[in-house]
């Protein structure tokens, strides 16, 4: 008969180690049965989305590789990159193409208004009832009478085509801020003078205070036919608008000169239409344009420009889709990081798995470290855009006197300067487009490493 005291038979220790020492023991004790992965599965029902210290720890670790896995560290590297220049090439094109359509319009509205009311014939008999009705049109700000002819400019024996453009006295003063030198103030009715832009001031040689000479070939009959008539003018000011023919071409003087130089007595020929939306001004001006059928046109912005705005949208739309396929291209390049990284992480994914790791803590895991690269080369893209934006003009001169070619030439864009306008709409669509390829680009790694099995993997370790 055996002592009541006799000790009991110790348990045979694992050859495993205490990992799974520790799971006999707690095999043998009930209370302690899957306690911590019960713990565990509660915080992932808690935080199904919010990394824990165990999930972070390793993401971290797989974002920067050993030297043994250098390789897979410059794939990685690359893919950042390549997001990088993807997105800052998105953020500079659409801003550029905003900027320049943008500029385009203010500077054209700026001169020729949002609509423009042309006679059929090219004379208003009746303009003055017609402006009043074109003012208290709802959705109109300011209508004013225009005339604008195109004419020949002399000078010292040079000979340019302009467009004299008849204003009032207010359309004048809103020149002011697009002066380069001389007075507006002299631009007076029946004064003689005149403002000239600055490029048709440099052809014709001519500058403030020269008097040029305007040819209308339409002058008096005589005997002896017609004689073209001659007037000179005085230029009291210069003035530059930004868009090159414009400057090449436009003389402005008050409307009582217009009218005597083109003999037209008192009507005009055109009457220009400010609205409270460049977008609506088709709406706007659609009541003015039902009553005037038959005896005059009206024009937007839109029509005036239709080539230059939708050749403008065709390449803005077009840019956007060529530069998106460089975002899928970073794309993939961040899917073959991670694959790679699966691959060479294999072993280490089964032993996470026999330690307890769940499928929900690997897929999070690979997603994080995915999703991470494409993150920081959206950020370090959005920063460089926006540098290269800022110091855009100075990039052009750069380029243009290192390779000795006018790269943003004037009279082929209009503008003498490259503009720029960030849509904080659109910066924030290019940025979720490339968190999106990015974020899309991890699953299939990511679930490829959840679904490891460990059996298979340790089996002959």
């Amino acid at each position: 008969m055996q002592p009541a005291n006799r000790p009991r038979p110790e348990a045979p220790r694992l050859r495993g180690g205490s990992q799974y020492a520790q799971g006999f023991r707690c095999a043998a004790a009930k209370p302690c049965l899957n306690s911590r992965a019960t713990e565990t599965s509660k915080q992932h029902k808690r935080r199904p989305l919010i990394l824990n210290p165990f999930e972070w720890t390793i993401a971290r670790r797989y974002l920067l590789p050993g030297r043994s896995e250098a390789f897979i560290a410059l794939v990685a590297g690359i893919s950042v990159v390549v997001v990088m220049l993807s997105v800052a090439m998105l953020v500079i094109v659409m801003s550029v193409m905003n900027g320049f359509r943008g500029e385009l319009l203010d500077r054209i509205v700026g001169l020729n208004g949002h609509a423009i009311v042309q006679a059929y014939g090219g004379r208003l008999d009746d303009w003055q009832d017609i402006l009043e009705q074109t003012r208290e049109t709802e959705g109109v700000v300011s209508a004013s009478p225009l005339i604008e002819q195109p004419l020949l400019g002399t000078y010292n024996g040079r000979v340019e085509g302009i467009i004299v453009r008849g204003n009032t006295a207010a359309d004048i003063a809103d020149l002011s801020d697009k002066l380069v030198m001389g007075h507006l103030e002299t631009l007076e009715a029946n004064s003689g003078t005149v403002a000239v832009g600055t490029r048709l001031a440099t052809n014709l040689g001519a500058g403030v205070g020269d008097t040029i000479t305007i040819i209308n070939p339409a002058g008096r009959s005589t005997p002896f036919g017609t004689v073209p008539r001659q007037i000179g003018y005085r230029i009291g000011a210069v003035f530059e608008t930004g868009i090159y023919d414009f400057d090449q071409q436009f003389v402005i003087m008050p409307i009582p000169d217009a009218q005597t130089l083109l003999l037209t007595g008192d009507t005009i020929g055109l009457i220009e239409v400010v609205t409270e939306d460049a977008d609506r001004v088709d709406q706007i001006m659609a009541p003015i344009k039902q009553d005037l059928a038959g005896r005059a046109e009206v024009n937007s912005w839109k029509v005036i420009n239709a080539s230059i705005f939708e050749a403008l949208e065709v390449e803005r739309v077009a840019m956007f889709f060529a530069l998106s396929i460089i975002v899928v291209v970073a794309a993939f390049n961040i899917l073959s990081s991670l694959v790679m990284l699966v691959r060479s992480k294999t072993r280490d994914i089964a032993i996470l798995r026999t330690m307890g790791a769940t499928r929900r803590n690997l897929l999070k895991i690979f997603v994080t470290t995915g999703f991470t690269v494409g993150a920081l080369g959206t950020i370090a893209g959005l920063l460089l855009g926006f540098l290269i934006l800022f110091f855009r003009q100075p990039i052009v001169e750069f380029i243009t006197w290192a390779t000795g070619q006018q790269i943003w030439d004037p009279s082929v864009r209009f503008l003498t300067e490259l503009p720029a306008r960030v849509d904080p709409w659109e910066v924030l669509g290019i940025a979720a487009l490339a968190l999106g390829l990015s974020f899309l680009a991890t699953l299939y790694p990511a679930f490829k490493a959840a679904n490891t099995d460990p059996v298979e993997v340790l089996r002959y370790e």
